[in-house]
C-alpha cells in the first residue's frame, strides 16, 4: 500500500519495539511522533531517522499524564494536518506478586492501562476527522497466562487485552480499528538487563519456551504492526494477533524435552 501522506504516533517510541515500529513506519513513508520520557534516546532517534530521509519528531510525553497526552497529540495532529495511526507501546516492567504495594500498583495501572486509554481518548478527535485509521496496543504472552511473581505486570497485559475489544466496538463508527499484538520473548534492552553472562549464554534458555526455539528481534514484531495498521487488515478490529514464535500453542512439555514420550508406538 501507499503509506505517503500519513502519519502515526507510537508511544514508547524510543527503544525497543516502538524504535523498530517507529523505523518501520518512517521507511513506509509515514510521518512519525516518537513520544517517550526518555528524551536524550528519542531525540537522538528522530535525529537519525531524519537524517536518513524520514519524517520523524520527538515529543517528551509520560502517557500517565492526560493532560501531557492531549497537548502533545494534539501538536502532532496540527503539525502533520492528519492522524492515522496510535501504536500504544510505552509500558512499565515492574512485576510485583504478593509484595506489590500501593505505589507498585498506582504506577503499573496508570501507565500500562490507564496511560494506553488516555492516548486512545487524546486521538481520537484527529483520527476521527482524518476519516479513521488504526490502534495497535502492544499487549503480551503474559495476559494469557501465569507467571510467578507477576501480579502488576500481567493484570495489565490482560487487561489490555480486554480493553481493546471494547475500544475496537466504541471506535468503529468512526472508521477506527483498534486491535492488540503479544509479543513473545523478544531481545529488547529489558531483557538484556536480565541476560547477566549475554545473550549467547540465555537465548538457548529461554528460546526453549517457543516453538522456534529462539527469541524475536523488535523488528519481527514491528513488522506485524504495520500489519495491523495496512489496508490489508481493513477487516479486522478488535482481537489479538500473538506474535511469539508458538508460545503460547505450547504445553507444560515444552519443545518435547521435558516428556518421556518419544512420538513412537
Amino acid at each position: 500500500m501507499d503509506w505517503k501522506g500519513r502519519a502515526a504516533i507510537v508511544t514508547g517510541g524510543a527503544s525497543g519495539i516502538g524504535a523498530a515500529t517507529a523505523e518501520a513506519f518512517v521507511e513506509a513513508g509515514v510521518t512519525v511522533g516518537l513520544f517517550d520520557i526518555n528524551e536524550a534516546r528519542g531525540e537522538a532517534l528522530a535525529e537519525r531517522l531524519r537524517s536518513n530521509g524520514g519524517q520523524a519528531s520527538f515529543y517528551a510525553v509520560d502517557v500517565s499524564d492526560p493532560a501531557r497526552c492531549i497537548e502533545a497529540a494534539s501538536e502532532f495532529a496540527n503539525q502533520t494536518g492528519r492522524l492515522d495511526y496510535l501504536v500504544n507501546n510505552a509500558a512499565s516492567f515492574l512485576s510485583k506478586g504478593l509484595d506489590a504495594t500501593t505505589e507498585d500498583w498506582d504506577h503499573s495501572l496508570s501507565v500500562n492501562i490507564r496511560g494506553s486509554a488516555q492516548m486512545a481518548q487524546a486521538c481520537y478527535p484527529s483520527m476521527k476527522r482524518s476519516g479513521g485509521g488504526a490502534i495497535v496496543n502492544i499487549a503480551s504472552i503474559s495476559g494469557h497466562i501465569a507467571q510467578p511473581d507477576r501480579w502488576t505486570y500481567n493484570a495489565c497485559k490482560g487487561a489490555i487485552l480486554s480493553m481493546t475489544r471494547c475500544m475496537a466496538l466504541d471506535m468503529a463508527p468512526a472508521r477506527i480499528r483498534v486491535n492488540s499484538v503479544s509479543p513473545g520473548w523478544t531481545w529488547t534492552a529489558e531483557v538484556e538487563k536480565a541476560a547477566v553472562g549475554g545473550r549467547d549464554k540465555w537465548e538457548p534458555q529461554w528460546g526453549r519456551f517457543s516453538m522456534l526455539r529462539r527469541l524475536a528481534e523488535a523488528d519481527e514484531i514491528a513488522r506485524p504492526i504495520l500489519f495491523l495498521c495496512s489496508d490489508d487488515a481493513s477487516f479486522i478490529t478488535g482481537v489479538d494477533l500473538p506474535v511469539d514464535g508458538g508460545y503460547l500453542a505450547l504445553g507444560t512439555e515444552r519443545n518435547g524435552e521435558d516428556s518421556t514420550f518419544t512420538g513412537t508406538r
